[in-house]
């Protein structure tokens, strides 16, 4: 471990809505920017680079589907990335550049089966530029279902790092317990929750996961308005009844005694930093350690696929 005191950030940018390049180079130039001050790990929002469709409904209801929205999705899926493709190379350039781990919410189109599926995915690069991983999300959320396919164990990644292991879940997957579990064997200690959920409850979930895994939290979302979806979006009508303001963030780090380090961020972009004290992670699984002491596996056992499942073998 290169020191017992690291810089992480957190960043809350808004959105380059069906504009990828403008996104993918927006992470770059803020990941330089967050290095500038000293960060070493830093953490973009869910679905960043190929965007989250706040308050689109891609023309469907129960039975119907309409063709301005599926020529919508279209768009949609013509902003997702390959992984491994050009965006992900020019951001591998970016985290090398800056020598930081860059971890960063996208939409991945499947390249690998049918290629007309996507997934919202959080990817991981070393400071070497090396793409370490990547999760795919296991269960959309409620509306997320129809514009996105589930994930499998085989992406439950865990990367190391010289601060120790980092990995996480995306927003609502962390409101399952498995699925927390299952990540707090593999030895986190650096949690990641990027997210789309500005409700300030939220804000408890991040302490609990923080508190329940002793480990740090860094939770991450985007501050969104209505007016930065391009003028020419053919169901735009599906956003009249939407608010101005369709996410204002909240974007905060925890340590692992609940303590908040960072943030919250409201109503606004910026970039929350937090300075982590490694050491401190020892001494808050004295009282409680979920998967040693604290653990009972003569009553309970969880056990985890991490097979791929590939639709034909």
């Amino acid at each position: 471990m290169e020191s017992d005191i690291v810089r992480v950030a957190v960043v809350q940018a808004s959105p380059e809505f069906f504009d990828t390049p403008a996104a993918v180079e927006k992470v770059c130039r803020l990941t330089a920017e967050a290095a500038g001050k000293g960060a070493r790990l830093l953490l973009f929002p869910e679905a960043y680079v190929g965007g989250y469709p706040w308050g689109l409904a891609f023309g469907t209801a129960v039975g119907g589907r309409s063709d301005p929205g599926r020529r919508t999705w279209e768009r949609y899926w013509r902003s997702a990335v390959d992984v491994p493709g050009p965006e992900t190379e020019r951001m591998s350039e970016a985290a090398r550049e800056a020598g930081v781990n860059l971890c960063v919410g996208v939409i991945e189109r499947d390249s690998t089966y049918s290629g007309g599926t996507l997934f919202c995915t959080l990817l991981y690069f070393g400071p070497d530029g090396t793409l370490l991983g990547k999760h795919r999300k296991l269960k959309p959320t409620a509306a997320e279902r129809l514009i996105w396919g589930e994930g499998d164990g085989s992406t439950l990644t865990v990367v190391d790092t010289p601060m120790g292991r980092v990995g996480g879940l995306i927003c609502w997957e962390n409101y399952m317990p498995l699925a927390r579990m299952a990540m707090y064997a593999k030895g986190v200690r650096i949690y990641l929750a990027p997210t789309a959920d500005a409700r300030e409850r939220w804000q408890a979930t991040l302490q609990h996961i923080a508190l329940e895994g002793r480990c740090f939290v860094l939770g991450c979302n985007q501050y969104v308005r209505r007016d930065m979806y391009p003028d020419d979006l053919e169901i735009q009508d599906e956003l009249d009844k939407w608010p101005q303001v369709l996410c204002r963030g909240g974007s905060a780090i925890y340590g692992p005694l609940g303590e908040c380090v960072g943030g919250p961020l409201w109503d606004q972009e910026g970039i929350v930093l937090g300075d982590l004290d490694l050491t401190s992670i020892a001494r808050s699984k004295f009282d409680f350690d979920v998967t040693g002491h604290y653990a009972r596996p003569d009553v309970f056992r969880l056990e985890v696929d991490e097979r791929p499942k590939r639709p034909v073998e």
